[in-house]
């Protein structure tokens, strides 16, 4: 499948309509956690323990979901995640004991990040060198499923009084992908195709610090929106504004990911990686000095957030061969960042105070620059690297 070609785009739209699923799945347990302790009789100290449960099982999926890409049609793979997606979704509902809904979880988990990983393997294989500004496009998806998904969730209790329905319809609408991706041409694997140029395999020094960067990247990234809100009460802002915070952060991070998809097609990656973190050291440097509001803080910093992971993505496309191995082994470093990095930022806001949170962030963002530019140091030493660079001066 040539890139960029009819088909490759038709089923790329396809892959939109998985992702908006996923973000909805995803995006689901925050504001149901509630309603989840009332059914189980728990408290939300117990029921926090789902999203370990949901950890644990996102990474176990990419490890999963990346062998079964390399050795199945792509679209099979993902639509039987749907399936089990839409089956551990069914289910939550039903489970009134929280050990129940612990393993439902873990199971959604594991088919979320299932699904994720394979649509954005199959995308790679689908465009390839063309990849970053449809890798963002896709991105942005996720991020509109997991902003919708509350409001599906008001209108369900507005209109049924029970959370269950609003479970019920994020899997009826996964279940209503399955047909219409099982019967398209999966996109094949990069050593299959004849129309790419060959690209180096991934030798491990690439390799790990693309895993660096997406397990930083990620890490950041919920360490800023899990965060900031306790950092600006613990500045004085008033609860209600202070929730407003991450609100902000990903409202900037949607709208930044749309951003990208041009910019993604007139710059390199290289730059464009560039720009973001260069904002981003602008941002947390203005939350150091007290230089702008906290409001335009998340502003900023969610628009610099935006582009770096399917930057990133589509970047490690253009440098490396990528198999569902590779795809999955970045979905695990990106979960390992989710969990570690954020369990940094207690107890340095308990040991030094709030002074810490923008130094963290400055810290997170330069450790990228430095990746970045140890990245294209190595590029360069080799023959892709010139045929990249050859290609940004074109």
């Amino acid at each position: 499948m040539p890139a960029s070609t009819p088909h490759a785009r038709r089923v790329t739209h396809h892959y939109f309509l998985v992702m908006l699923a996923v973000g909805m799945s995803g995006g689901l347990l925050g504001p149901a956690l509630p309603h989840l302790a009332a059914m189980t009789g728990s408290t939300m100290g117990q029921i926090s323990v789902l999203f370990t449960a949901r950890a644990l099982g996102n990474m176990l999926g990419s490890l999963l979901s990346g062998r079964l890409v390399d050795r199945f049609p792509g679209h099979r793979v993902v639509a039987a995640m749907l399936l089990l997606m839409a089956t551990g979704l069914v289910l939550v509902p039903f489970s009134q004991g929280l050990a129940m809904l612990t393993g439902v979880v873990f199971l959604l988990g594991l088919a979320e990040v299932s699904a994720n990983a394979g649509s954005n393997t199959l995308l790679l294989w689908a465009h390839g060198k063309d990849s970053p500004p449809w890798i963002s496009a896709l991105h942005f998806c996720f991020g509109l499923g997991n902003t919708l998904v509350p409001l599906v969730l008001v209108a369900v209790l507005a209109l049924t009084g029970h959370f269950a329905w609003a479970f019920w319809a994020v899997a009826l609408y996964a279940l209503l992908l399955l047909w219409p991706l099982a019967h398209l041409e999966s996109p094949r694997a990069p050593a299959a195709r004849e129309d790419d140029a060959p690209r180096p395999p991934a030798d491990a020094w690439r390799l790990g610090l693309f895993l660096f960067m997406f397990g930083l990247y990620v890490g950041m990234e919920i360490t800023f929106a899990g965060w900031v809100t306790a950092y600006a009460t613990l500045r004085g802002m008033p609860g209600e504004e202070a929730a407003m915070l991450a609100t902000l952060f990903w409202l900037a991070l949607s709208v930044g990911r749309l951003l990208a998809i041009p910019l993604l097609r007139r710059f390199s990656p290289w730059w464009v990686l560039g720009g973001c973190l260069a904002l981003g050291l602008a941002s947390a440097l203005a939350l150091q000095l007290d230089w702008l509001p906290l409001g335009a803080v998340s502003l900023l910093f969610g628009l610099a957030a935006s582009a770096i992971f399917p930057t990133l993505f589509g970047l490690s496309n253009q440098l490396m061969a990528m198999s569902g191995r590779t795809t999955g082994m970045i979905f695990l470093a990106a979960g390992s960042g989710a969990m570690a990095v954020p369990s940094l930022t207690g107890p340095l806001l308990e040991g030094l105070g709030t002074r810490s949170f923008p130094l963290l962030l400055m810290a997170l963002v330069g450790l990228l620059a430095v990746a970045l530019f140890a990245l294209r140091a190595r590029v360069a030493r080799t023959a892709g690297g010139r045929s990249v660079s050859a290609s940004e001066g074109s």
